[in-house]
Protein backbone atom coordinates (compact mmCIF):
# COMPACT_ATOMS: atom_id res chain seq x y z
CA UNK A 1 0.00 0.00 0.00
CA UNK A 2 1.51 3.12 -1.28
CA UNK A 3 1.33 6.08 1.27
CA UNK A 4 0.10 9.51 0.66
CA UNK A 5 1.75 12.21 -1.64
CA UNK A 6 1.29 14.89 1.12
CA UNK A 7 2.78 12.96 4.31
CA UNK A 8 5.68 12.16 2.11
CA UNK A 9 6.14 15.83 1.18
CA UNK A 10 5.45 16.88 4.84
CA UNK A 11 8.31 14.78 6.12
CA UNK A 12 10.73 15.44 3.40
CA UNK A 13 10.31 19.48 3.20
CA UNK A 14 8.81 19.97 6.97
CA UNK A 15 10.48 18.24 9.07
CA UNK A 16 14.36 17.91 10.52
CA UNK A 17 14.78 14.48 9.74
CA UNK A 18 13.19 14.39 6.62
CA UNK A 19 15.34 17.15 5.34
CA UNK A 20 18.31 15.00 6.27
CA UNK A 21 17.64 11.78 4.95
CA UNK A 22 17.17 13.93 1.79
CA UNK A 23 20.30 14.93 1.57
CA UNK A 24 22.07 12.20 2.56
CA UNK A 25 20.49 9.97 0.45
CA UNK A 26 21.01 12.23 -2.72
CA UNK A 27 25.08 12.73 -2.10
CA UNK A 28 24.87 8.97 -2.04
CA UNK A 29 22.88 9.16 -5.49
CA UNK A 30 25.13 12.35 -7.01
CA UNK A 31 28.02 9.83 -6.07
CA UNK A 32 26.79 7.23 -8.45
CA UNK A 33 26.16 9.62 -11.02
CA UNK A 34 28.70 11.44 -10.85
CA UNK A 35 29.19 12.23 -14.97
CA UNK A 36 27.76 14.33 -16.97
CA UNK A 37 24.08 13.88 -17.39
CA UNK A 38 23.74 16.51 -20.26
CA UNK A 39 21.51 14.91 -22.91
CA UNK A 40 19.63 12.77 -21.10
CA UNK A 41 16.60 11.96 -19.82
CA UNK A 42 15.90 11.22 -15.91
CA UNK A 43 13.13 10.13 -14.44
CA UNK A 44 12.07 9.39 -11.08
CA UNK A 45 9.04 6.55 -9.92
CA UNK A 46 7.18 6.76 -6.58
CA UNK A 47 8.25 9.64 -4.29
CA UNK A 48 11.70 10.26 -5.93
CA UNK A 49 11.95 14.21 -6.88
CA UNK A 50 13.50 15.36 -3.20
CA UNK A 51 16.87 13.10 -5.24
CA UNK A 52 16.05 15.18 -8.83
CA UNK A 53 16.68 18.84 -8.18
CA UNK A 54 20.04 18.40 -8.59
CA UNK A 55 19.71 17.10 -12.33
CA UNK A 56 17.03 19.74 -13.18
CA UNK A 57 20.34 21.66 -14.54
CA UNK A 58 22.05 19.31 -16.32
CA UNK A 59 19.99 16.88 -17.68
CA UNK A 60 17.88 17.21 -20.79
CA UNK A 61 15.15 16.21 -19.41
CA UNK A 62 13.70 15.69 -15.88
CA UNK A 63 10.20 13.67 -15.10
CA UNK A 64 8.94 12.65 -11.69
CA UNK A 65 6.47 9.96 -12.07
CA UNK A 66 3.93 9.04 -9.04
CA UNK A 67 1.40 6.56 -8.52
CA UNK A 68 -2.31 7.42 -8.48
CA UNK A 69 -2.82 5.13 -5.24
CA UNK A 70 -0.01 7.33 -3.68
CA UNK A 71 -1.72 10.80 -5.33
CA UNK A 72 1.11 13.68 -7.02
CA UNK A 73 2.20 17.04 -6.05
CA UNK A 74 3.15 19.77 -8.06
CA UNK A 75 6.98 19.70 -8.60
CA UNK A 76 9.69 21.24 -8.52
CA UNK A 77 8.34 24.36 -6.58
CA UNK A 78 9.21 27.85 -8.46
CA UNK A 79 9.49 25.84 -11.94
CA UNK A 80 7.77 24.72 -14.43
CA UNK A 81 5.81 21.85 -13.20
CA UNK A 82 7.62 17.99 -14.22
CA UNK A 83 5.60 15.71 -12.05
CA UNK A 84 2.93 13.35 -13.45
CA UNK A 85 -0.15 11.48 -11.96
CA UNK A 86 0.30 7.61 -13.58
CA UNK A 87 -0.94 3.92 -13.46
CA UNK A 88 1.84 1.87 -11.12
CA UNK A 89 2.42 -0.52 -13.90
CA UNK A 90 1.45 1.34 -16.96
CA UNK A 91 3.82 4.43 -17.30
CA UNK A 92 3.22 7.18 -19.82
CA UNK A 93 6.78 7.19 -21.09
CA UNK A 94 7.57 5.80 -24.59
CA UNK A 95 9.83 2.51 -24.61
CA UNK A 96 13.70 2.85 -24.47
CA UNK A 97 13.99 6.27 -23.90
CA UNK A 98 15.03 6.89 -20.42
CA UNK A 99 18.60 7.09 -19.87
CA UNK A 100 18.70 7.14 -15.68
CA UNK A 101 15.80 6.16 -13.19
CA UNK A 102 15.80 6.09 -9.38
CA UNK A 103 12.52 4.66 -7.79
CA UNK A 104 12.37 5.34 -4.23
CA UNK A 105 9.15 4.71 -2.27
CA UNK A 106 7.67 2.30 -5.15
CA UNK A 107 9.17 -0.72 -4.62
CA UNK A 108 8.58 -1.56 -1.04
CA UNK A 109 4.83 -0.16 -1.37
CA UNK A 110 4.09 -1.61 -4.67
CA UNK A 111 0.65 -4.31 -5.02
CA UNK A 112 2.76 -5.75 -7.80
CA UNK A 113 6.43 -5.37 -7.45
CA UNK A 114 7.24 -7.80 -10.19
CA UNK A 115 4.91 -6.07 -13.32
CA UNK A 116 6.63 -2.75 -11.80
CA UNK A 117 10.30 -4.30 -12.63
CA UNK A 118 8.86 -5.16 -15.99
CA UNK A 119 7.90 -1.83 -16.60
CA UNK A 120 11.33 0.05 -15.38
CA UNK A 121 13.03 -2.42 -17.58
CA UNK A 122 10.92 -1.37 -20.60
CA UNK A 123 11.03 2.66 -20.59
CA UNK A 124 14.93 2.05 -19.75
CA UNK A 125 17.22 2.37 -23.40
CA UNK A 126 19.79 -0.10 -23.86
CA UNK A 127 22.74 -0.06 -20.80
CA UNK A 128 20.23 2.76 -19.31
CA UNK A 129 21.27 2.66 -15.35
CA UNK A 130 17.95 2.53 -12.72
CA UNK A 131 18.68 3.05 -9.03
CA UNK A 132 16.62 1.67 -6.91
CA UNK A 133 16.04 2.38 -3.28
CA UNK A 134 14.63 0.64 -0.83
CA UNK A 135 14.36 -0.29 2.90
CA UNK A 136 17.04 -2.21 4.71
CA UNK A 137 15.28 -5.56 6.58
CA UNK A 138 18.26 -5.61 8.86
CA UNK A 139 18.65 -1.57 9.79
CA UNK A 140 17.08 0.45 11.82
CA UNK A 141 14.79 3.04 9.44
CA UNK A 142 12.51 -0.39 8.83
CA UNK A 143 11.30 -1.14 12.41
CA UNK A 144 10.51 2.37 12.92
CA UNK A 145 6.75 3.73 11.61
CA UNK A 146 8.52 7.67 12.25
CA UNK A 147 9.75 7.70 8.40
CA UNK A 148 8.23 6.53 5.33
CA UNK A 149 11.15 3.39 5.16
CA UNK A 150 8.81 2.16 8.23
CA UNK A 151 5.85 0.95 5.61
CA UNK A 152 5.85 -1.55 3.38
CA UNK A 153 8.53 -4.58 2.27
CA UNK A 154 11.87 -4.13 3.37
CA UNK A 155 14.59 -6.04 1.41
CA UNK A 156 18.31 -7.49 2.02
CA UNK A 157 20.43 -6.55 -0.60
CA UNK A 158 20.71 -10.40 -1.83
CA UNK A 159 16.79 -10.64 -2.20
CA UNK A 160 16.58 -6.99 -4.30
CA UNK A 161 19.78 -8.32 -6.33
CA UNK A 162 17.72 -11.38 -7.23
CA UNK A 163 14.72 -10.25 -8.12
CA UNK A 164 16.31 -7.60 -10.46
CA UNK A 165 18.33 -10.35 -12.51
CA UNK A 166 15.05 -12.62 -13.11
CA UNK A 167 13.96 -9.20 -14.82
CA UNK A 168 16.57 -8.76 -16.92
CA UNK A 169 18.71 -6.40 -15.00
CA UNK A 170 22.71 -6.67 -14.82
CA UNK A 171 24.04 -5.81 -11.11
CA UNK A 172 26.53 -2.84 -11.43
CA UNK A 173 26.93 -2.00 -7.66
CA UNK A 174 25.06 -1.38 -4.01
CA UNK A 175 25.59 0.68 -1.27
CA UNK A 176 23.52 2.00 1.70
CA UNK A 177 22.87 5.27 3.21
CA UNK A 178 21.24 6.87 7.12
CA UNK A 179 23.43 4.83 9.49
CA UNK A 180 21.84 7.13 12.25
CA UNK A 181 18.82 6.39 14.17
CA UNK A 182 15.72 7.32 12.93
CA UNK A 183 15.00 10.48 15.35
CA UNK A 184 13.95 13.85 15.86
CA UNK A 185 16.52 14.34 18.38
CA UNK A 186 18.72 17.05 18.37
CA UNK A 187 22.18 15.03 18.75
CA UNK A 188 21.83 12.74 15.68
CA UNK A 189 20.51 15.74 13.72
CA UNK A 190 23.31 17.46 14.18
CA UNK A 191 26.01 14.40 13.90
CA UNK A 192 24.28 12.74 11.22
CA UNK A 193 27.30 13.51 8.34
CA UNK A 194 30.40 12.29 10.84
CA UNK A 195 27.34 8.59 10.85
CA UNK A 196 27.09 9.04 7.25
CA UNK A 197 31.14 8.79 7.05
CA UNK A 198 31.94 6.59 9.89
CA UNK A 199 28.82 4.04 7.76
CA UNK A 200 30.75 3.77 4.63
CA UNK A 201 33.88 1.92 6.38
CA UNK A 202 31.31 -0.36 8.56
CA UNK A 203 29.25 -3.33 6.75
CA UNK A 204 26.40 -2.08 5.05
CA UNK A 205 23.86 -4.11 6.58
CA UNK A 206 23.41 -1.58 9.11
CA UNK A 207 22.53 1.13 6.66
CA UNK A 208 18.92 2.40 6.98
CA UNK A 209 18.57 2.28 3.36
CA UNK A 210 19.75 0.11 0.45
CA UNK A 211 20.84 1.73 -3.32
CA UNK A 212 21.11 -0.74 -5.75
CA UNK A 213 22.38 0.59 -9.32
CA UNK A 214 21.37 -1.83 -12.36
CA UNK A 215 22.01 -1.59 -16.26
CA UNK A 216 19.51 -2.40 -18.79
CA UNK A 217 20.51 -5.66 -20.46
CA UNK A 218 18.97 -6.54 -24.54
CA UNK A 219 18.11 -9.51 -24.55
CA UNK A 220 18.99 -11.40 -27.75
CA UNK A 221 16.62 -12.35 -29.85
CA UNK A 222 16.68 -15.81 -31.06
CA UNK A 223 17.37 -16.61 -34.72
CA UNK A 224 14.60 -17.68 -37.30
CA UNK A 225 15.12 -20.73 -39.49
CA UNK A 226 18.63 -22.68 -39.84
CA UNK A 227 21.53 -21.62 -38.00
CA UNK A 228 23.48 -21.86 -40.60
CA UNK A 229 23.27 -22.99 -44.23
CA UNK A 230 24.82 -26.81 -45.32
CA UNK A 231 27.40 -25.47 -47.52
CA UNK A 232 28.31 -29.04 -48.88
CA UNK A 233 25.14 -31.34 -48.83
CA UNK A 234 26.31 -34.88 -47.01
CA UNK A 235 26.08 -37.74 -49.50
CA UNK A 236 25.83 -41.15 -48.49
CA UNK A 237 27.77 -42.16 -51.79
CA UNK A 238 30.39 -40.32 -50.90
CA UNK A 239 34.12 -41.91 -51.81
CA UNK A 240 32.53 -44.32 -53.77
CA UNK A 241 33.87 -44.34 -57.12
CA UNK A 242 31.46 -45.36 -60.56
CA UNK A 243 29.74 -48.19 -61.20
CA UNK A 244 32.13 -50.91 -62.97
CA UNK A 245 30.77 -54.04 -64.76
CA UNK A 246 31.83 -57.33 -62.89
CA UNK A 247 34.21 -59.34 -64.94
CA UNK A 248 32.45 -61.95 -67.01
CA UNK A 249 32.80 -65.63 -66.02
CA UNK A 250 34.69 -68.17 -67.61
CA UNK A 251 33.16 -71.26 -68.73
Amino acid sequence: MHLDAQDLRAFYYRSALGRVAQRHIREVLQAMWAGNLKGETVVGYGFAVPLLRPFLGSARRVIGLMPAAQGVMAWPAGLPNVSVLCEEVLWPIDTGVVDKLVIMHGLETSSNAPALMDEAYRVLGPGGRAVFIVPNRAGLWSRSDKTPFGFGRPYTTGQLESQLKDHGFAIERHTAALYQPPTHRRFWLKTGPVWEKIGQGVPRIVGGVLLVEASKQVREKPKSGLGEAVKRPLSVLEGLGAAEPSPSRRV
